[in-house]
């Protein structure tokens, strides 16, 4: 039997992460009126027999057993009990099996301890809640760990930080579904600003006072609505009225990415945007995106976005519905 494309099964257990099954279940399997095109479908499946019980004393039930895994493209798994907790053979099994076939797995916060066990990671980049990582690396030293980033995405296998970069990591995976503007839709229906990059710091040690971050917003729209100019870090210091090295260690402290960083995230964004809603030909996106020339536009696009403009645009650039 052929796996369902648009099917995502999102794992209930014993001691289920109550926000992290929350954030699964708003993203993927909330209707959709607003998009004319067929949203996924989603399964929630019991990874325990009898009465699962959730965080807050709820209790869970399912559409089933990991039966259900064999039909899915998309696998998420919300957290673990316990990380000491041994992961079930049968939930390895039926994992591996899984990634064999195809299915994509993403794991939140101390999930990835789940995937982890089933060796899948061996030898690719994976992060988690920033308290863990050391204990992640420590316990299975094959997984290339990074205590730094939101989420990693490593094509069949995407883990994430802490709770909250739950968010960020499947809205990238909504985006690499259906392209940036409609997984920024789905973060307006959440009240919250657009899926941030997976290079965002995740834990920012130093508060910054709110007058700091007042006058840093102010520069960052000032920015995005110049996109199409070459602008410098050093533009961005002198509207800010600071030096360029008191701005830099004041921008990444706020933002937990260096300023130069988010400038070419904000660039690409706009450049995915113009890719998927209008017919300008890459030299013209390049030119309003900031870029000197379309060759380097090319390169950054590649490198962070995985496919070059071309690519990207032949399969969001046009009618959804055959997309997943």
């Amino acid at each position: 039997m052929q796996p369902n494309p648009r099917l995502v099964a999102i794992l209930a257990y014993d001691g289920l992460c109550t926000f992290e099954f929350g954030i699964a279940v708003e993203i993927f399997s909330l209707a959709r009126p607003e998009f004319d095109f067929p949203w996924y479908e989603h399964r929630i499946v019991a990874v325990d027999q009898g009465p699962m019980r959730a965080m807050g004393g709820i209790q869970v039930l399912a559409d089933g057993g990991m039966e259900l895994l064999g039909d899915a493209r998309t696998i998420i798994i919300p957290g673990w009990r316990d990380r000491n907790a041994a992961v079930p053979e049968a939930l390895i099994t039926a994992l591996r099996q899984a990634h064999a076939r195809g299915a994509r797995l993403l794991s939140i916060c101390s999930g990835v301890f789940v995937l982890a066990a089933t060796g899948l990671l061996d030898g690719h980049g994976a992060t988690t809640h920033w308290r863990y990582t050391s204990e992640l690396a420590a316990r299975f030293p094959n997984i290339l760990v990074d205590p730094d980033v939101l989420y990693v995405d490593s094509g069949q296998l995407i883990t994430s930080a802490g709770s909250a970069a739950g968010i960020d990591a499947c809205l990238h995976l909504v985006a690499r579904d259906f392209g940036t503007q409609v997984a920024n839709s789905v973060a307006r229906r959440l009240v919250m600003s657009p899926q941030r990059t997976g290079g965002q710091a995740q834990f920012i040690p130093t508060p910054v006072s709110p007058t700091t971050r007042s006058d840093l917003s102010r520069v960052m729209q000032w920015v995005r609505e110049r996109l199409h100019e070459p602008l410098e870090v050093r533009d961005l210091a002198s509207e800010a009225a600071m030096s360029e090295r008191t701005f830099l260690r004041r921008f990444t402290e706020a933002t937990g990415m260096p300023p130069k960083a988010w400038l070419q995230h904000e660039r690409l964004a706009r450049a995915r945007e113009l890719l998927e809603s209008t017919s300008r030909n890459t030299d013209q996106i390049a030119e309003q995106c900031g870029y000197r020339s379309v060759e380097s536009f090319r390169v950054a696009f590649r490198n962070v976005v995985g496919v070059p403009p071309s690519v990207y645009r032949e399969r969001f650039g046009r009618e959804i519905e055959a997309k997943i």
